[in-house]
Parts: C-alpha cells; structure tokens; sequence
C-alpha cells in the first residue's frame, strides 16, 4: 500500500495550521509597533500645565452674566444688491447698547406650558 498520499496530506495540513500563527505574530507585531510609535507621538507633545501655569479667577471673582438689549446698525438702502464685503465690519456688522425695555414675565393667569396643569388663556 501507498502511503504518499496520507504524507502530503499530513504536510499539507501542518501547513495549514501555521499561517493563522503567522498572521498572529503579524498583528501582535503590528500592535506592538503602533503603541510604540503613540508613545514616541506622546512623548513630543507639550506637557500640561502645572497647578501655577493655570488661568485664575480675576481678584473681583467671577465675572457675571450682563442682560442688556442690543441696536443692529442699519443696512445702507442705496438700492444695489449688498454683499457681506460690502457691509460695515465686513459683514460682522456691530451693535450698540439700546435702551433698556422690560423683559416680559411670567403671567400668574397663563399656563406656561402645554400640560402644566394651569387653567391656561384664550
């Protein structure tokens, strides 16, 4: 009897069995690889600030929230069509302070809110 078909075959499959063990030694290879080249990345990048180099708040403490109404300048109606390089600030047009008009408040007979439960306005 021959034997040389079962030695091929027994070859065969060693060899089969040793390419998933190849490409796992490629990819530890490969993650072994890119944690060292994150660490070399890591390592040239600035440090963070100590405690001393951090912002601090200004001696007056906080600075606070400032409700005012604002005035838009008005847009020149020389009757072309306006483009934003055409406009003052080009096209970041500024504002002024206006006058200070009541901010309108919660009405005791109003419902708030759909569902909240009060009686609501018609």
């Amino acid at each position: 009897m021959d034997n040389a078909p079962l030695d091929i075959a027994a070859a065969h499959g060693a060899a089969i069995g040793i390419w998933p063990f190849v490409a796992g030694l490629v990819l530890v290879a490969l993650l072994i690889g890119a944690f060292w080249m994150g660490a070399r990345i890591r390592r040239r990048e600035p440090a963070p600030p100590r405690a001393d180099e951090q912002p601090r708040l200004p001696d007056s403490g906080p600075v606070g929230s400032v409700l005012e109404n604002r005035e838009p300048d008005e847009v020149p109606h020389d009757g072309d069509r306006l483009t934003p390089h055409r406009l003052p600030g080009h096209g970041n047009a500024g504002t002024r302070t206006g006058a200070p008009a009541p901010r309108p408040r919660w009405d005791a007979g109003g419902s708030g809110s759909f569902g909240s439960g009060g009686p609501g306005r018609h």
